[in-house]
């Protein structure tokens, strides 16, 4: 879950150290207030401020790679979380009112982190513009990492279903296509090859789909060796044109085996849906039919 925080530790040791800087400098100037000077509500809302704060710098490091958008998220968050953690260090201990940095370390604190914060977030915006772009042949418009397929990270069927339907409301009246896409004899590539290497096909399958799709076009991950293919506005004539492109580029594909290096070829077959204001289901139902209906090296619609 944190496997990228290996490459975050002087980031990690830096605000270690301005925690504990402000906790020591806090016990050498300051001192203990009594028990009952404490304010238990001031220090569940500002420890508890502190702590969901230390939470979110942690995913953030754990989930995102080095550069300017993670050192300015982290650094933005560290400078809030000084500020709250002075806060709740001032309801144990007691600074002398002619400590200045005191108030410093709360009132200079907070703003630089909100700015860096800010600043983090902006750039955030434009990095999430391009992987938008990137991602838009797996996911559209629509973000939810609970339904993408971890083997090949496209949609499954859940996910297919709600993108159908969306595309049949936004616009009943035009045509829509679906395609199901089924790997000929896959089991018989795991049993000789390992499912090892059955895995790392269908992976590379789904990379090469993707490259022979459209901007507008949605691949998602179907079942097993079967994927699914959803093309908005788009009449037969030109579904039958992509499946034939399609099917041409997975006969061409030269799989390299990872052990021994031996090119393997693999086909396809494709069952087709076509149709206006059809539900998931109908389109699913229809294009699996097509597809059970299929011959080896062929395309039935």
């Amino acid at each position: 879950m944190f496997s990228l925080l290996v490459h975050h530790k002087n980031k990690g040791l830096f605000l270690i150290g301005l925690l504990v800087f402000a906790f020591a400098t806090n016990l050498m100037l300051g001192e203990a207030k009594a028990w009952q000077e404490i304010d238990w509500v001031d220090v569940v809302g500002e420890g508890g401020s502190a702590f969901a704060i230390g939470l979110w710098i942690l995913f953030i490091l754990g989930s995102r790679p080095q550069g300017r958008v993670t050192n300015l998220l982290s650094l933005g968050l560290g400078f809030m979380l000084l500020a709250f953690w002075q806060d709740a260090l001032d309801e144990f201990i007691r600074i002398p009112a002619e400590q200045w940095w005191d108030q410093g370390f709360e009132s200079i604190s907070m703003p630089i982190g909100i700015m860096l914060l800010t600043y983090g977030l902006y750039h955030w915006h434009q990095e999430q513009i391009s992987i938008n772009d990137q991602l838009r042949k797996r996911e559209q418009y629509f973000r939810e990492h609970l339904a993408v397929d971890k083997l090949t990270h496209l949609g499954r069927i859940d996910f297919l279903r709600s993108q159908i339907n969306r595309f049949s409301k936004l616009f009943p009246f035009n045509d829509h296509a679906l395609l199901i896409l089924d790997v000929e004899n896959f089991s018989d590539m795991n049993r000789k090859y390992s499912t090892r290497e059955g895995d790392r096909f269908l992976h590379a399958l789904s990379e090469l789909l993707m490259l022979n799709l459209r901007k507008d076009d949605l691949l998602c991950r179907y079942a097993g060796d079967r994927f699914a293919i959803v093309l908005p506005n788009t009449n037969v004539e030109t579904a039958n044109i992509l499946s034939k492109e399609l099917y041409t580029a997975v006969s061409n594909f030269a799989f390299k085996l990872e052990k021994s290096g031996e090119t393997l070829y693999q086909n396809i077959n494709i069952g087709i849906a076509h149709g206006q204001g059809l539900s998931a289901d109908q389109f699913i139902e229809q294009a699996n039919t097509s597809l059970n209906q299929s011959k080896p090296f062929s395309i039935v619609a």
